[in-house]
């Protein structure tokens, strides 16, 4: 049997194993909304700590890490920085909003966020910025795991058809059973990801230059400029300071925004669950280290791909490795695509339906389970016709979407925090930052010393929350200390 055939096996039994996963974990569910979106709040920390891990770590730090180590060296290091500041806020708002959760009902990011600021605009403003953020970040998964079938089958299966098997599966298990299915499946595809990344960073660089030490004693004598902070631009030039600390800053801050790792405090059993999963999470860190190595391995030996995102795939092809290897390879890196792509097919109809449609119409709960489904399809369509398009580095793409998504930051803090914050103020803040932010995302040349856009759109948004909020009637005081105060519903003693 040819090589690529076995390949081929090997990532059919992992997808078969998948789908297997995704639809027995949705049989100890509720029918209802709350068990589809949320659940029924009890993810334990097991859950807890891998659908938070390999929801951000995706195809865009398999592949597109190793691509960005490979093409531009030292600039892929942010990659590791703001997922360790990132993080760090959640410890403090993610069992707030789990327990304004349980309060009040809430699934959603703009659940929380309306209930504090009453308004069905805000709802549908934020779901119409998630969807925004969410379609390039679902097209990358697409990307990813297209890239990896089309390159270990040998064109075979061309990206087209790999992104659709691959995705085929996963709106399976996600339409059967919910965020129950992304949870434990997440768990699988972490495991299996963790553990394939680390025997590629270690043996490749072994392999093609002796060691790790060798590897990069050769890069410092031939390519020094990739070990130079902050790295090469995608033209090979010098990365601009202002442009790799913003990409940091926005990264860090939309990390804790996104809405379908937000929406992962409703899932949590109790908040000392949260607060151990945001300690242990630095460990999945370590995942990005090998990552990295693969990206540093080929540099002396491949002089120079189209599309750096393929570097992973190429390298392990180009050595002789034992096809059962190459093959499980393959499943490590669908792993990486599926145990994000699944969370955020999952997330997107679920805020479309919850927060774009439920305010401006009454529907029950099977409705909205329906409705909910209908819209993963549409979802994973739409990013279906984006991921074909081949120009796009991924981890552009990714940076792409965290600009949107950093504008949920200051009202998310606003609404459990800081009590004189009024609804005229959070809309303001959100129509002014995300507009800036659009506006320098399809301008960049008008950013000022390469900023990202989403950190421009901050320096916007904060002010114009903070003095909308003062020049309006404040909130009444008891729906304020609801918010601001979750564990007593009181003054602070």
């Amino acid at each position: 049997m040819p090589s690529w055939a076995t390949i081929t096996l090997i990532m059919a039994a992992y997808l078969a194993l998948t789908l297997a996963v995704g639809l027995r974990a949705g049989r100890g569910t509720s029918a209802s909304v709350a068990g589809y979106v949320a659940g029924d709040r009890q993810f334990g920390l097991l859950v807890m700590y891998f659908v938070t891990g390999a929801t951000v770590f995706s195809a865009f730090a398999f592949l597109g890490g190793p691509g960005w180590a490979y093409s531009r060296g030292a600039a892929a290091f942010y990659i590791l920085s703001y997922g360790v500041l990132g993080i760090v806020p959640w410890y403090f708002l993610g069992p707030r909003a789990a327990r304004l959760g349980r309060r009040f009902g809430f699934v959603t990011q703009a659940q929380l966020l309306v209930g504090r600021f009453p308004s069905r605009f805000l709802s549908a403003l934020v779901a119409v910025l998630s969807i925004l953020a969410f379609i390039p970040y679902i097209t990358l998964q697409m990307r990813g795991a297209g890239i990896v079938i089309e390159a270990v089958t040998e064109g075979r299966i061309p990206l087209w058809a790999g992104a659709a098997v691959a995705y085929g599966i996963v709106l399976i298990y996600v339409l059967v059973s919910g965020v129950a299915a992304v949870g434990w499946t997440n768990t699988l595809q972490g495991i299996f990801m963790l553990g394939i990344a680390w025997i590629l960073g270690l043996y490749l660089p072994w392999v093609l230059h002796g060691g790790i030490g060798p590897m990069f004693r050769d890069i410092l004598a031939h390519r020094p400029e990739l070990l130079e902070l902050p790295g090469l631009t995608a033209s090979g030039d010098p990365w601009n300071w202002g442009a790799y600390s913003s990409a940091i800053l926005v990264s860090a801050v939309g990390l804790t925004m996104w809405p379908h790792l937000f929406m992962k405090a409703f899932t949590a059993r109790d908040d000392r669950i949260l607060r151990r999963t945001v300690v242990l999470f630095p460990t999945f860190q370590l995942f990005l280290l090998p990552v990295f190595l693969i990206g540093f391995a080929g540099v002396m030996v491949v002089d120079q791909l189209a599309q750096p995102d393929f570097i992973l795939p190429h390298l392990v092809l180009s050595v002789d490795l034992p096809v059962i290897v190459v093959g499980l390879f393959c499943a490590g890196a669908l792993s990486a695509s599926m145990s994000t792509g699944d969370a955020l097919l999952h997330a997107t109809a679920s805020v479309a339906v919850e927060d774009g449609i439920r305010p401006f119409r009454a529907m029950g709960e099977a409705t909205q389970r329906s409705l909910i489904r209908i819209l993963v399809v549409v979802a994973g369509g739409i990013a279906y016709v984006f991921a074909l398009d081949e120009d796009q580095s991924l981890v552009v793409l990714l940076l792409s979407s965290y600009g949107i998504i950093a504008q949920l930051a200051p009202p998310i803090v606003a609404a459990m925090y800081w009590r004189r914050a009024t609804t005229a103020g959070a809309v303001a803040g959100l129509l002014a930052g995300s507009a800036v932010t659009l506006f320098l995302f399809l301008n960049p040349a008008l950013r000022p010393w390469e900023i990202h856009e989403g950190i421009v759109g901050l320096l916007v948004h904060l002010p114009v929350l903070v003095g909308v909020s003062l020049l309006t009637p404040p909130q009444d005081a008891g729906h304020t200390r609801l918010f601001t105060h979750p564990d007593l519903g009181e003054e602070p003693r």
